[in-house]
């Protein structure tokens, strides 16, 4: 059943069948939060989407098989930037914002390293932090340079995009309009437009770390470099699934294909690439001047959770999305049906009609239409549990909206009662 689930590929712009390249585990790597601000609702799609992928891998191979690294970007100059604003240290900006995140993203039924890892055994997920890998940046960084690939310049290292004959396969974005893009106020110490930071010198105030390089003054790393080293900290040198959201395709994701494998001399970074599709708001592309930024808590003071997530998920991943408060008040009253059909059932085997539409790339819509069909509770609950749903009895659910209400149970029936 494992080798039946196929991915769309954006490295080859086709569905390919998962072929892990250890028969004894599948590594996966998604690109997380940069913890300087709240998360918003489009934070949330790919944190919802790679967690189910994640969920089905557990499910096709077993759960002690599935490696899962999503990294926190915490070193960055949107970071140095809100710290300085609050007036607060940079850690303690980083350290407040990922519990919020994890508060708000736990909500949302998304599995965290606490649900999954087992004591004693090879954590099944791992959230690395950038800066506990300043050690394995520096590392890449020298090795890019000792090969060739990488410069000192002004204190500054960069990678040299010429030297890569295939930079741009990712993307497929054509050189002569990535070199026009980069043109734009380049950097007098660069040899190529499109080359770019590897490691740059800190300002003061800003962390700061010994340089590679032979670089005397302390600086930090550059953004594509992170997720470089994370990775092969983790999964190694290849790996099988890299995801994140198709704005990071360029030139997040082509410049860390073109670090590990010009360090390496490997032939991929990851077998697959999967990037999830845009969300909209209303129609409207989300932004503040538009006044329709929303974030992850300020939905969710509104709606459940799961609201949130079967919202989400009614949407194929590669497809836009249009959030609307229709999307909201139609999944909340589905998920109202299902769970009065499934009472307090515990779940049965997962149902191949289910199934079978996850593993046609994620088809997600598909899948939630056979979920509807199931009539039987125990199907029901298994069916939706595949998705990450349902994950509550219907007792259970009914206490935690009354606990949710501030509405004082006892107090209730002891009024009841008097009368």
């Amino acid at each position: 059943m494992a080798s039946l689930l196929r991915l769309y590929n954006t490295l080859s712009r086709a569905k390919e069948p998962l072929r892990p390249i250890d028969s004894g585990r599948v590594r996966m790597y998604a690109c997380g939060p940069t913890v300087y601000d709240a998360a918003h609702i489009g934070n949330a799609r790919p944190l919802i989407v790679f967690d189910l992928l994640f969920r089905l891998l557990r499910h096709l191979y077993g759960a002690e098989t599935v490696t899962y690294a999503r990294n926190v970007t915490d070193v960055d100059d949107k970071i140095n930037a809100r710290a300085a604003e609050r007036g607060i240290t940079i850690r303690e900006l980083t350290d407040g914002t990922l519990a919020q995140f994890h508060d708000d993203i736990r909500r949302l039924g998304i599995l965290l390293p606490d649900d999954v890892n087992v004591p004693g055994r090879p954590p099944a997920m791992i959230e690395p932090r950038a800066t506990d890998h300043i050690v394995e940046m520096t590392t890449l960084i020298d090795r890019l340079v000792t090969a060739g690939h990488a410069y000192v310049a002004e204190d500054h290292v960069l990678f040299d995009v010429p030297s890569m004959p295939d930079y741009g396969a990712l993307s497929r974005r054509p050189l002569d309009e990535m070199e026009a893009g980069a043109r734009v106020d380049v950097a007098p110490y660069k040899r190529s437009p499109l080359d770019f930071v590897l490691w740059k010198p800190s300002k003061p105030g800003e962390p700061s770390w010994p340089s590679p390089g032979g670089i005397a003054v302390p600086g930090r790393p550059g953004w594509h470099i992170e997720c470089s080293a994370m990775a092969w900290k983790h999964l190694g040198e290849t790996f099988d699934i890299h995801a994140g959201g198709i704005d990071l395709v360029f030139p997040h994701h082509e410049n860390e294909v073109a670090q590990t494998r010009c360090c390496f001399g490997t032939p991929v970074m990851a077998n697959i690439w999967l990037h999830n599709g845009f969300l909209q708001v209303e129609g409207e592309k989300m932004s503040k001047s538009l006044g329709n930024f929303v974030t992850l808590r300020e939905v969710l003071a509104d709606w459940p959770g799961e609201v949130v997530r079967l919202a989400m998920l009614r949407t194929h991943y590669r497809q836009p999305i249009d959030w609307t408060l229709r999307g909201l008040e139609d999944a909340s009253r589905t998920l109202d049906r299902w769970y009065e059909a499934a009472g307090d059932a515990e779940p049965g085997p997962a149902p191949d009609s289910v199934l079978q539409p996850l593993l046609d790339d994620l088809n997600t819509p598909a899948a939630l239409g056979e979920v509807h069909r199931l009539a039987d509770p125990a199907s029901l609950k298994a069916g939706a549990g595949l998705l990450g749903l349902l994950g509550q009895t219907k007792s259970a659910r009914a206490q935690a909206a009354v606990a949710a209400s501030g509405v004082d149970a006892a107090e209730v029936e002891r009024l009841i009662a008097e009368r």
